[in-house]
């Protein structure tokens, strides 16, 4: 049993690093192309999903000026929205 953990531990490590490759935005990869880290990730056990997580997936939202990051705001409620009253 002792010497089925780690097998176990690094099947799940490369099945969730696939999964968090496939689902990842192209234009949000780091160091690599998308595929290039597809092929590290399944070929390359252990070490292909370590260096995905600490050098490949992309950052989580960043808290810069304005707290946006660069990314889209939320859209506000009606009741919130200028341009929703005026239109009442």
């Amino acid at each position: 049993m002792g010497r089925l953990i780690p097998v176990i531990v690094l099947v799940a490590l490369t099945l969730y690093c696939t999964i968090e490759v496939a689902q990842a935005k192209t234009w949000e990869v780091r160091r690599m192309p998308k595929w290039l880290w597809a092929v590290a990730v399944i070929g390359v056990p252990g070490f292909g999903p370590l260096a995905w997580l600490f050098f490949g997936r992309p950052l989580g939202p960043r808290r810069g000026v304005g707290g946006s990051g660069g990314h889209r705001p939320l859209p506000r409620p009606p009741d919130d929205n200028p341009d929703f009253l005026r239109g009442l």
